[in-house]
C-alpha cells in the first residue's frame, strides 16, 4: 500500500511540474512577442522622427507639390496616433503609400536628388524600412510560436485554464510595393 503511495505522488509530482513548465514557457512566448513588439514600435518611432526632416528638405525644392507633402505629414499622424495592431497596419500601409509618392516626385527635380541631405535621409529611411521589415517578422514568428503552443496539446490545457491568449500578426496588407506607385501633378 505504502508504495502505491508514493507512486501516486511521484506521478502527481511529475504532472504537476510538468505544467509548471507549460506555464512558464507560455509565460516566456508571450514575453518575447511583446518585446518584439517593442522592437517594431521603436523603429517606427525612428521613421516618425525621419518624416519631417524629409519633408523640410524636399519642401524646398517642390514649393508647388504641396499636396503630396501634406498627404505625407497627414499619413505619418495618422500612423502615429494608430492604437492597435490592425489600424497600425493600415496606418503604417498608408504612411509608405505617401513616402513612395513624395521620393517618385523627387524624380522632377534634379536638384533635390543630388541633395546630400535628400539622399542621406533617403539612405536613413530606407535602412529603418529594412528594420522595420526585420523587426515584423521576428514579431510574427514569435505569435507563431506562441499561438501553436496555445493551441496544441497539452499546452492548450494550460493556456487555457490559466487565460492565456493568442495575439495579431503584424502584416500591412495592401503594400504600396505590390501596388504601382500613381504620382500626378
Amino acid at each position: 500500500m505504502d508504495k502505491i503511495i508514493w507512486i501516486v505522488i511521484a506521478v502527481a509530482t511529475a504532472l504537476f511540474l510538468y505544467v509548471i513548465a507549460i506555464y512558464n514557457n507560455l509565460v516566456k512566448m508571450v514575453n518575447r512577442a511583446k518585446e518584439a513588439w517593442a522592437d517594431i514600435d521603436v523603429q517606427l518611432k525612428r521613421r516618425y522622427d525621419l518624416v519631417p526632416n524629409l519633408v523640410e528638405t524636399v519642401k524646398g525644392y517642390a514649393k508647388h507639390e504641396r499636396e503630396v507633402l501634406e498627404a505625407v505629414i497627414e499619413a505619418r499622424a495618422k500612423a502615429m496616433g494608430a492604437k492597435g495592431i490592425k489600424e497600425r497596419e493600415e496606418a503604417e500601409a498608408g504612411l509608405t503609400g505617401t513616402l513612395k509618392s513624395l521620393f517618385a516626385l523627387s524624380e522632377n527635380y534634379p536638384t533635390l536628388k543630388a541633395n546630400e541631405n535628400f539622399l542621406e535621409l533617403q539612405r536613413e529611411l530606407s535602412d529603418t524600412e529594412n528594420k522595420i521589415q526585420s523587426a515584423r517578422r521576428f514579431y510574427n514568428t514569435n505569435v507563431r510560436d506562441l499561438s501553436i503552443a496555445i493551441e496544441s496539446f497539452p499546452s492548450n490545457v494550460v493556456a487555457s485554464s490559466f487565460g492565456f491568449e493568442k495575439m495579431e500578426m503584424f502584416e500591412i496588407e495592401n503594400l504600396p510595393e505590390r501596388e504601382v506607385v500613381k504620382v500626378s501633378f
